[in-house]
């Protein structure tokens, strides 16, 4: 056993080419051999320790699976499974994690999955108990879960910051959000954040999205680390981590500052995959630099152009896509999008992607006209009302407006509109904002002094984590509604319906008198465009 074992502490310090070469010549060593006969041999009389680290450090070398001498410790391990202390349950436990399903495997795992339930509340190591998880990993059934989380949270007192990375990450390998074992983790992450490579923090970031869990306490400290020390981190690294970030929403604005100024200083490192990360990150977040906003943009059209010979066409419609969704169009990305679609060379008929290409495709054509410096505000938008009922998440909405207004001649609901553009109500108030006048009046006589009010009921998930800044997509549809000639309030829906039918009466006529509704609505448009 020492000698198998020692072998392994070497042999896993390799590199993966060295192990290669290494594991051939440890094989063909006729000691191993005789090493191996031995354990064979001996494997019934060996002491509980010996045989799990014998077990582990044999599959570990690579010796195959179904080898006589792997399927013979496998089951003298079923045999001495209750002799087995905690220690050797958390190593037999790793060994079966890295092993493929057979008989004697899974016969192990389900008497260990037994053992484990039974000691439950006898195991007071936090490393052992994190390891069980990790190891047992999203098959366990949900009551041994919870009876591993009680464990856990009975030794939470005494976590240490590596052992509070490690709990982290075991949940989800169990796939399992536990949010008390979670909150503590991040105290602990938040006060030791200047202890972790960049490397962790985005696998942290990563494991809170699959695990969705949102602790915007947690991204912020993670978010204001990396942009303090940015000076120290290879861009790529903040790239993965901005990466990180876009995909839970959430934005970290003095980061993404900061990252843009070394975008324009020394943009040589953006090559085409890395380019595509900043432009989903910035258009999803919906984040347009305070300083040097035309310079970025040029920066990154310029890495986009000589990307084009080597770019695929898909790569080349979500570059686009993005760009436009921030309302910057690249003129010569444009136009090779539009040769290859012309050709029918963007969409092919079997795409699996096909929908959401055409909607990709249908975005960047209604920006191409809608935010072009040539376009002017029609003096009339053709609507068309879908239908008089509304969905059951918009009812109470539907309630308190002809609780507010009077009747439903006063508001038109799911409003379509040009462009694919759909409104849940529009209102329409004099040019003082202080009357609100019927549909039907002011469609009979269009006049440029009546003002057209789009409310939408959007989910939190289409604003960035935490905030009232839309994302990328939610922001386009409002520059584009005001160039419509709209003013747009956006009424984030959960919100809304917890309130009491009082209250939302209250908020609803505060945001349709209210003169901040109109002047914000533009002054968004000019910060995003």
């Amino acid at each position: 056993t020492n000698c198998l074992t020692t072998v392994w502490r070497l042999f896993k310090s390799l590199s993966e080419e060295q192990q290669r070469y290494e594991r051939q010549l440890i094989f063909e060593h006729p000691a191993f051999a005789k090493l191996c006969q031995q354990l064979l041999r001996d494997s019934r009389r060996m002491t509980r320790g010996d045989l799990v680290f014998s077990l582990h450090a044999t599959v570990n070398l690579g010796v195959p699976q179904n080898t006589l001498l792997v399927q013979t410790l496998l089951r003298v391990c079923q045999e001495k499974l209750n002799q087995l202390d905690n220690r050797c349950v958390s190593v037999l436990a790793t060994t079966l994690a890295g092993m493929d399903k057979d008989k004697n495997v899974s016969a192990l795992q389900a008497g260990l999955q037994l053992l484990v339930e039974q000691r439950i509340s006898s195991i007071r190591d936090i490393f052992i108990l994190q390891n069980l998880m990790k190891c047992m990993g999203k098959d366990v059934p949900v009551f041994l879960k919870k009876k591993l989380e009680m464990a856990v949270l009975k030794e939470i007192d005494h976590l240490t910051f590596p052992n509070a990375l490690r709990v982290f990450f075991a949940l989800v390998a169990m796939n399992y959000c536990s949010y008390p074992i979670l909150n503590v983790c991040s105290k602990k992450i938040q006060e030791n954040v200047h202890d972790a490579p960049l490397r962790q923090l985005i696998l942290i970031l990563e494991a809170c999205h699959t695990l969705q869990y949102r602790n915007i306490k947690l991204f912020s400290a993670l978010a204001d680390y990396v942009n303090s020390t940015a000076c120290l981190w290879d861009k790529r690294q903040i790239v993965l981590f901005l990466s990180a970030c876009e995909t839970l929403g959430f934005q970290p604005s003095e980061l993404m500052e900061i990252f843009a100024e070394k975008v324009t200083e020394d943009p040589e490192f953006l090559n085409l995959k890395n380019l595509l990360i900043v432009l989903r990150a910035y258009s999803r977040l919906n984040y347009v630099p305070r300083v040097q906003k035309h310079l970025f943009f040029e920066t990154l059209h310029s890495c986009l152009n000589k990307c084009l010979p080597q770019i695929s066409d898909t790569e080349l419609l979500k570059a686009v896509y993005s760009l436009c969704i921030l309302g910057h169009l690249p003129h010569q990305a444009l136009d090779e999008l539009l040769r290859k679609d012309s050709r029918n060379e963007l969409i092919l008929s079997d795409d699996l992607y096909k929908e959401q290409k055409e909607m990709m495709l249908r975005c960047v054509k209604t920006c191409m006209e809608l935010d072009s410096p040539s376009f002017t505000k029609p003096a009339f938008v053709l609507t068309e009302n879908l239908s008089s009922l509304v969905s059951l998440n918009l009812r109470k909405a539907q309630e308190a407006l002809i609780e507010l207004l009077g009747d439903e001649t006063m508001f038109m609901q799911n409003v379509q509109l040009p462009y694919k553009y759909h409104i849940d109500f529009e209102i329409r108030m004099d040019s003082d904002r202080k009357k609100v006048l019927p549909i039907t009046a002011t469609d009979d006589h269009p006049d440029s002094s009546v003002q057209r009010l789009a409310l939408l009921f959007v989910p939190l998930s289409a604003f960035c984590m935490g905030t009232t800044h839309p994302q990328g997509k939610l922001a386009m549809k409002k520059r584009h509604l005001n160039k419509l000639g709209y003013h747009v309030i956006l009424i984030q829906n959960k919100k809304f319906q917890d309130m009491t039918k009082e209250d939302a009466v209250e908020f609803l006529k505060g945001k349709i008198y209210s003169e901040d509704a109109f002047s914000l609505s533009e002054a968004t448009v000019q910060d995003n465009n």
